[in-house]
This record gives C-alpha cells, sequence and structure tokens, in this order.
C-alpha cells in the first residue's frame, strides 16, 4: 500500500483556495484536508475509524451523465464491457449459454423474497448495456442527464482519461462527499429526513419487491435533482454507485490506522490482495464502490453514507454502477 506518512506535529496540507480557474466547468474544488474516515457504528468493512489526510482537488458536480458518455463513444468508438461477449477461457465452468454480451439488470419480484439470495432480483441480461440499462428494447431516450449505467471499472476509467481527467481514490471520495461534516452519518448530516425533505435518491419500502418512491423516483433521477453538499457536489448520496481506484479490502488497511502518524493521500491495497474467496475459480479483483444507490433500502442496505464501501468486480457492470472524475493539480501527480 504506498501510504506517504505525516508525522505527529508535521503540517497537515490542506488547499482553501483553489490554485486558479476550474480545469473544466462541471468542477468545484475540494479544498483537501485531514479527516475521520469509515465508521464504527454500521458495517463491519467500515471500520475502523482513522484519519486520513488528502491534498485539494478538482471534482465532478455530478456522476457522470449518459449524454456525456455518449460524447467519449463517439469520439473514441469504445465497446463498453458488456457489449462484448466474454470468452470461455476466462470464466471456467461458466455454461456456454451464459457467455454471451450483457449485463445485471434488477427485476422488482413480484412478492416478498429470500433476501439472502440477490438472483432473486438481480438478473443477468443478454444485450444490457449503457444504452440498453434494461435489456433489448430498452432506451436512454429521455434519459441523457440522467447518470451513465452498466459501465465497469475499466469503461469508467477509460472515459475519465478521454476527458483529461482521472477517478477518485477511496480516501478522496469519501473526503468529498462528507461536504465538510467530519464524522456526520451523512452528507447532509445525521438525520436522514430533513424536515421530511428526501435528499437523496434512495428506496423506500420494503426492499426488493415494495417501492413506494416516495422520493419522486424509482430507478435513477435526473442527476442534481437532491440538493448538494457544503462542497457543492450532487448525488454523492444514492441514485448510482461510485467507482473509486482503491482495490477492497473487507476492513481498512490495518498500515492506515497508527496511531502515531496520518497517513496522507493513501492510494489502497494491492490488486491480488482483493480477491473474492467465494470465487475461487475466478480469482477477479474488486474496487471500492462508494455512495450506495437508490436501491439502497434501510431493511437491506443502509449504504447511502459516506463511509459506506462496497467490493464490486472489475468486470462486472450493473444498472445502479456509475462514477464521477477528478482532476489533481499537477503539483499531486
Amino acid at each position: 500500500m504506498n501510504l506517504p506518512i505525516l508525522q505527529p506535529g508535521s503540517e497537515m496540507t490542506a488547499s482553501p483556495r483553489p490554485p486558479g480557474e476550474a480545469p473544466f466547468p462541471d468542477m468545484v474544488w475540494i479544498p483537501g484536508g485531514t479527516f475521520r474516515m469509515g465508521s464504527d457504528k454500521h458495517y463491519p468493512e467500515e471500520r475502523p475509524v482513522h484519519r486520513v489526510t488528502v491534498d485539494g482537488f478538482w471534482m465532478g458536480r455530478v456522476p457522470l451523465t449518459n449524454e456525456r458518455f455518449a460524447r467519449f463513444v463517439a469520439g473514441t468508438g469504445h465497446a463498453t464491457f458488456a457489449e462484448i461477449p466474454p470468452k470461455a477461457e476466462d470464466y471456467p465452468g461458466a455454461l456456454p449459454d451464459q457467455l454471451f454480451a450483457g449485463s445485471l439488470v434488477f427485476v422488482k419480484p413480484g412478492g416478498r423474497v429470500d433476501r439472502r439470495d440477490s438472483s432473486n432480483w438481480w438478473h443477468w441480461t443478454r444485450a444490457a448495456d449503457w444504452r440498453h440499462p434494461r435489456g433489448p428494447g430498452s432506451t436512454i431516450d429521455g434519459l441523457e442527464n440522467h447518470p451513465v449505467v452498466h459501465v465497469t471499472f475499466g469503461d469508467a476509467e477509460a472515459c475519465a482519461q478521454w476527458e483529461g481527467k482521472s477517478l477518485p481514490t477511496e480516501a478522496e471520495w469519501e473526503f468529498a462527499a462528507r461536504g465538510g461534516l467530519d464524522g456526520a452519518a451523512y452528507a447532509w448530516g445525521d438525520e436522514f429526513l430533513v424536515g421530511d425533505r428526501h435528499m437523496a435518491n434512495t428506496w423506500q419500502g420494503e426492499f426488493p419487491w415494495q417501492s413506494m418512491a416516495s422520493d419522486g423516483y424509482e430507478g435513477t433521477s435526473p442527476v442534481g435533482a437532491f440538493p448538494p453538499n457544503g462542497y457543492g457536489l450532487y448525488d454523492v448520496i444514492g441514485n448510482v454507485w461510485e467507482w473509486t481506484t482503491d482495490w477492497y479490502q473487507s476492513t481498512h488497511p490495518a498500515e492506515a490506522i497508527k496511531a502515531c502518524c496520518i497517513p496522507k493521500n493513501p492510494r489502497g491495497p494491492r490488486a491480488e490482495e482483493s480477491y473474492d474467496p467465494r470465487q475461487p475459480a475466478i480469482r477477479i479483483p474488486r474496487k471500492v464502490l462508494k455512495g450506495g444507490s437508490h436501491l439502497c433500502a434501510p431493511n437491506y442496505c443502509r449504504r447511502y453514507r459516506p463511509a459506506a464501501r462496497f467490493p464490486e468486480p472489475v468486470d462486472t457492470s450493473t444498472c445502479h454502477v456509475g462514477f464521477r472524475c477528478i482532476v489533481r493539480p499537477r503539483t499531486q501527480g
């Protein structure tokens, strides 16, 4: 793990003022500083809380939209992972009829199901991709201002690079999502509802079969439909999960948590430390997702919080995962 260390008493890098004009008009300055990363009050993988310092950077106000991703595809001819049939040698044991181009689509069951089995609502769907978010016959017409979905980490990284940007680390993402509210449960404070107002696009009702959509949306929402956080970022909570560059471990890495020092700009563990032991035949490493999605519900997945994190295999795309970009000042690298 690449961890420059700040010794006690050394200067913590913080950049309250941006180093000039925004590099792109859709970006806001995140000032950087030291914060408490993680949570001891929720899921085990968020533990333990530890102090981290990040330098300032620019971040997209909103997740990348279908309209912007379409520009990337038009400019490069990029084919997303979901549009390319998988190779049998990469997936030993897979049945031939499973080796087709597609992606995971959420399908609401007709009634209560066993929530221990996610196949009751996740369906590997032929020809589902960013243009066809629910599979054949579906379209993104009218959804141009919704976040792009059905993109793998590689798709997101390629688009970010084409735009002259990067994807954030987990620490950068979490610092930005907190909006200056160090230690708060949500991106806007400690209460989920603010005066009975929904602050993010999440699931209301009994997941996965009962969607009350009392926040106004079932499925993704247009970016910017809910209030921004303290840094002016929209949709850091809910709507779609967002890719980060960090490889996933089941807890925050031990070397990041030391009483004597504070990690600066941590970049996460090595790829080989992020394999899923539940898939011994398919050793596919996983990246950290952040922010939760419109499918996060109080009775199933309370991950609509800055500290929340989730492992996503780098070869997986779904209808509720997208991304946003950052730009670091040149002196940071």
